[in-house]
């Protein structure tokens, strides 16, 4: 079981590289698909967000791709919902939150179909900094929530509604992670709700597919790795609709 938990930390941490996301929203269904209960799937998965989402956002701003700015603010406000996700949780059932996780899935693939693709970081908008701890607030609950690190539905808002450029987007967007995983983190490590030897063991695997995805990442055009994201997102429906009201 630890060697197929530790590739699947690869691929995930490949995903999470190349698309900026935190990995749970292919990690939650695949772990599922194992046998996993959602809310255990959940709390690995936040484990492994912790290490894919600090070791690929250092990698990012090493290569110039990350830019700070806005996305502290985001961040910050990422992290206090994921916090309070740790509290609201416990009280909602499994059916409600899966509902959840498939409605941000449809939300990401809606934006990204209608958004243009967006060269010029100057076409970008500014937001003041109070709504954009707001939002960050926002995605963080309903994300940690779920398993996901918020990146599904930061990216398309920053790419389909404020301009970013796909790669500046896809930066801000595993920067998120880290504040809404690692608060997450805390807030379920306080309720006893973290498997911390397998989530440490999938957490490993993924550092090397980080790497791997931020080095894919580079080597696209932005076009194209849109067309990827939205692919990605498709895939991930499939999978949960097929767990949820198939099998």
């Amino acid at each position: 079981m630890e060697v197929v938990l530790a590739l699947i930390g690869i691929g995930i941490g490949a995903l999470s590289g190349f698309f900026g996301i935190g990995g749970g929203t292919v990690l939650v269904p695949v772990l599922m698909l194992l046998g996993l209960e959602f809310k255990h799937a959940v709390g690995v998965s936040i484990m492994q967000m912790v290490f894919s989402s600090v070791y690929g956002s250092w990698l990012n701003w090493r290569k110039g791709t990350l830019v700070l700015g806005d996305g502290l603010f985001v961040g910050l406000g990422g992290f206090a919902g994921g916090w309070l996700s740790g509290w609201l949780s416990p009280y909602v059932p499994d059916r409600v939150l899966q509902f959840v996780f498939i409605g941000f899935v449809l939300f990401a693939l809606y934006r990204m179909f209608t958004s243009k693709v967006h060269e010029d970081e100057s076409a970008s908008r500014d937001l003041p900094a109070w709504l954009l701890f707001a939002i960050g607030t926002g995605i963080g609950v309903v994300a940690i929530s779920i398993g996901v690190g918020g990146a599904i539905i930061l990216i398309p808002l920053l790419s389909g509604l404020l301009h970013y450029p796909v790669k500046k987007a896809v930066s801000a967007g595993l920067f998120f992670v880290v504040f809404s995983s690692v608060a997450g983190l805390l807030g379920r490590l306080v309720h006893g709700q973290i498997d911390l030897y397998h989530g440490a063991i999938v957490g490993a695997g993924s550092l090397l597919g980080v790497w791997i995805g931020i080095w894919l990442k580079e080597h696209v055009d932005n076009r194209r790795h849109k067309n990827f994201i939205v692919g990605m997102y498709m895939i991930i429906l499939v999978i949960m609709i097929y767990k949820m009201f198939i099998k």
